[in-house]
């Protein structure tokens, strides 16, 4: 959430606003036709400018009616939702793409309650102290994650996990003793550490859990080696596709992601075994 990397422009009425917004969201105000962009907002130092509204699901322009009946399109006009026509001001005022959330307020806030507030003012400190939550790979069903997070009963509540995969050394707190909830597959952080022969163990068990409707944590100690070898496994057993297209999704996802070498060869074994036949080169993965 550090202002930096982050805005999250809100379109919506002041009313809407001060009811909740997402965490550190500063309001758009409008005056007549013209977006009043708060001073104290910097948008040539953000990364990520996200702009919403209350329920925005498309980038097309919508047809609006005044009733107007005699002339022959019945007074319809093309006009953008309130999210596309701030966003389209904002790239003028911008160094990155501007996004758009879609489903707007209403949809993030369903999903993601615990990202809401009614704080407008946010001390340094405060946004120091932000953790980040784990990362969706399958919305609302399959998270990938790091140690700290799997120990963390405010993201297990968050997001409502009830089951994890972790392919880490240590123990964590959760699930232990639970066959059904835990899978546990003691891999070590180096490039002659085995993951292969887990692999379908691990797609079998994050199957039988989606099923289940439980949501999933995957996760080992730094969250970009080990657990993101599982993930891109287990994707290319889903949807029976190759390690690359695996691989790129993932790594939209998590573009930390950085699975070693070791882990990569492994992974090539395992599009063999899927597909008959290896691919994808592995060459051409960017580390």
């Amino acid at each position: 959430f550090s202002a930096e990397y982050f805005s999250f422009p809100d379109v919506r009425s002041k009313q809407d606003y001060d009811e909740s917004h997402v965490i550190t969201a500063h309001r758009v105000k409008k005056r007549g036709n013209e977006y009043l962009i708060p001073q104290s907002v910097d948008l040539e130092c953000v990364k990520y400018c996200v702009v919403y509204d209350y329920n925005t699901w498309s980038l097309k322009i919508h047809l609006k009616d005044d009733n107007n009946t005699d002339s022959d399109d019945s007074g319809q006009e093309l006009v953008p939702g309130a999210a596309l026509e701030c966003g389209r001001i904002l790239t003028h005022l911008t160094r990155h793409p501007v996004w758009i959330l879609k489903g707007g307020y209403e949809r993030f806030s369903a999903m993601y309650h615990f990202f809401r507030t009614q704080k407008i003012i946010w001390m340094p400190q405060e946004l120091d102290a932000f953790q980040p939550y784990p990362v969706e790979i399958i919305p609302g069903r399959v998270f990938l994650g790091n140690f700290i997070q799997a120990c963390d009963p405010k993201i297990q509540k968050d997001l409502k996990i009830k089951a994890h995969v972790n392919v880490s050394m240590e123990a964590g707190p959760f699930f232990v003793g639970d066959p059904d909830r835990l899978l546990h597959v003691q891999i070590e952080d180096s490039s002659e550490a085995r993951i292969f022969p887990f692999l379908r163990h691990i797609c079998h068990f994050i199957e039988i859990h989606l099923e289940l409707d439980s949501v999933i944590l995957v996760f080992s100690t730094r969250g970009i080696s080990r657990s993101c070898a599982a993930i891109v496994a287990y994707l290319m057993h889903q949807n029976e596709q190759t390690l690359k297209r695996s691989w790129t999704y993932v790594k939209k996802c998590k573009n930390n992601m950085c699975p070693n070498r070791g882990l990569v060869t492994q992974l090539s074994e395992w599009e063999k075994t899927i597909l008959g036949n290896s691919i994808t080169d592995i060459l051409d993965l960017s580390y």
